[in-house]
């Protein structure tokens, strides 16, 4: 019978949380760096074209700065971890993430990265004293750019969040209403907000849950008289 029901129910991929906290902040946070130093630089050298811009980018990135980006986050999680009291596990929530960046020093680790790599891509001929100079000059600029861009990717995480809540909320009245369409319609809204959480342990079991039960309702032909064992099941396949 555990077969059958567990056959009916179809686990989503897309909240796993096999790729760990770390991970998502790495590749969340790495993204708005990369933005944040690409329109700083823009605004130091107004006057690099296109392709002068984006040489110059792929050759910072080719002297450490990917790598070091992906470091600095690291780092800045693990030192952020400590000093907000978490010595093991994964965050919580949303905002102790964010308060966890912030103590971490996250945009300093960015700014003696910037130092770094510039350095030896002046010192392998590939950008002149001037240029180099300027955006150490400028640097605040790509650094308040960083900060803004990060900070605003935690405002949308909470946001995200706040709309999945009000979904999951949504999709459990539908439920006790027996009303399969409306369950539907927040289904897909909580599938599409997901996508873009940080995977945050209570969220992640609410949302597989619902996907267990949803799937097996869905399956079995919108038959909502589910057995105890099969609710059972549902909550245990998360």
């Amino acid at each position: 019978m555990e077969d059958t029901i567990s056959k009916q129910i179809e686990i989503g991929n897309n909240l796993e949380n096999n790729l760990g906290q770390n991970n998502f902040l790495e590749s969340a946070i790495g993204k708005t760096i990369n933005t944040g130093i690409d329109i700083g630089i823009r605004v130091l050298l107004p006057d690099y074209i296109e392709n002068q811009a984006i040489d110059l980018k792929d050759n910072l990135m080719k002297y450490g700065l990917k790598d070091g980006i992906k470091r600095s986050i690291d780092d800045a999680i693990n030192l952020g971890k400590s000093a907000i009291g978490i010595l093991t596990g994964n965050f919580e929530n949303i905002s102790q993430a964010q308060q966890a960046i912030k103590s971490g020093g996250i945009i300093d680790n960015v700014s003696s990265l910037l130092d770094d790599v510039i350095n030896k891509v002046k010192s392998n001929g590939l950008i002149n004293n001037t240029v180099a100079r300027t955006i150490k000059q400028g640097k605040n600029t790509i650094l308040n750019n960083v900060e803004k861009n990060i900070e605003n990717t935690f405002n949308s995480q909470i946001k995200a969040l706040s709309y999945t809540e009000k979904y999951i909320n949504n999709w459990k009245e539908y439920y006790n209403q027996k009303d399969f369409e409306g369950m539907e319609r927040e289904y897909k809204k909580i599938e599409k907000q997901v996508n873009y959480l940080m995977p945050i342990e209570k969220t992640i079991n609410n949302v597989k849950t619902i996907e267990n039960i949803h799937n097996l309702i869905k399956n079995n032909g919108q038959d909502f008289n589910l057995s105890s064992q099969e609710l059972e099941l549902a909550e245990k396949l998360k």
